[in-house]
């Protein structure tokens, strides 16, 4: 499993009746392990835990607790001779409302609401034989994110296969990257209005998805429209709140590809998620997810990871910008020197894939 796939499994397990027994077991599962894997465990014969838990060798010690016991059950299967026996990397405990872990290797622990925990999915990408260095760790919204939007973009091609062909991509990938901004734009003040894109689509278009391309266009449309220009463009009154958008995002084709019921309840749990947590280089990473190997290689889009990147941008300019920065303290002139510099740097970059770089 990749990491998106185990953040919906995760995901999945979260929303559904909290069941102590299986609780063990069906984590396990999200996290990749097979139906005989599982059977072995249920039955006892790889099960190691001496504390009435489930052991896994080599990966963690988990243990449903009674309520209020979630952090002495913690140390105690920290301190578990079978926990250090089996070489686990990680402890877990839970009731069903508080979810406390800790990676036994870096001494790192988590503790949130249970519902919370799929947030935290990252923490154990290790239990997936995934790299976990930090920048992993700490992209699993991101990852949620890029899941959903790809599940949005295979939903879309569906109904509207000629949305995928050559001719028709950059306009697929355009309404996407629209998405994207109204996504962030929604959540950070730039729109009149708390989820103001995603309200409107839910109280404006109809449950079976079958005007929800129209109001979206309308929505477009208004935020290519000059707030003085507006009256005689006749925008919809629930369009009109929306401003105005330069830079030309929203400029040119209004198109939107239809939606079936699925594709607006896709569309609607994205923008309900927490966009100030996304960083903006998710405009990358939906492009990598969306695209196959193949076509990734074909366009030229093969995968830096972020630690990568930075070997190459810290020693090229930005470790001096940092250090500029922070010589500058709180001068005004010093910082607006530098706010001038930074807006005379150019990148040249012929081999920049899907830009995830910038």
């Amino acid at each position: 499993m990749n990491a998106v796939e185990i953040e919906e499994a995760i995901s999945a397990l979260a929303e559904q009746p909290f069941d102590a027994d299986e609780f063990p077991f069906q984590f396990l599962e999200a996290f990749g392990n097979k139906a005989t894997t599982i059977k072995r465990l249920r039955k006892g014969e790889s099960n190691k835990s001496d504390l009435g838990g489930v052991l896994q060798t080599n990966n963690i010690h988990i243990k449903v607790c009674p309520e209020g016991e979630v952090t002495s059950t913690l140390a105690a299967l920290k301190d578990s001779p079978a926990t250090t026996r089996a070489k686990a990397k990680f402890v877990l405990a839970t009731d069903g409302i508080t979810f406390e872990a800790e990676d036994l290797n870096s001494g790192e622990t988590v503790a949130c609401d249970y519902k919370e925990f799929p947030d935290k999915f990252g923490f154990f990408l290790a239990l997936a034989g995934i790299s976990t260095v930090k920048q992993v760790k700490e992209s699993s919204f991101d990852i949620k994110a890029t899941g959903r939007l790809n599940k949005l973009y295979i939903e879309l091609l569906k109904d509207n296969p000629d949305w995928g062909t050559a001719a028709r991509r950059p306009d697929m990938n355009h309404f996407m990257a629209r998405l994207i901004f109204l996504f962030f734009a929604e959540d950070t003040d730039i729109l009149n209005g708390d989820d103001l894109f995603t309200a409107t689509v839910e109280q404006m278009s109809a449950r079976d998805s079958s005007n929800t391309h129209e109001v979206i266009s309308e929505l477009f449309r208004a935020m290519n429209t000059k707030m003085e220009d507006r009256g005689a463009a006749k925008i919809k009154s629930w369009a009109d709140v929306f401003p105005y958008v330069n830079g030309g995002l929203f400029s040119g084709s209004v198109d939107v590809p239809h939606f079936s019921k699925i594709a607006r309840s896709y569309l609607l749990h994205i923008g309900k998620l927490d966009w100030t947590k996304i960083n903006p280089d998710i405009f990358g990473s939906m492009i990598q997810a969306v695209a196959d190997d193949e076509e990734r290689g074909a366009l030229g889009m093969h995968y830096t990871s972020v630690p990568n990147i930075l070997k190459v941008l810290n020693p090229l300019f930005l470790d001096d910008l940092r250090e500029k920065l922070e010589e500058a303290g709180n001068s005004p002139q010093k910082l607006l020197n530098l706010r001038k510099r930074m807006a005379k740097i150019r990148v040249f970059d012929p081999a920049c894939g899907s830009g995830n770089s910038f």
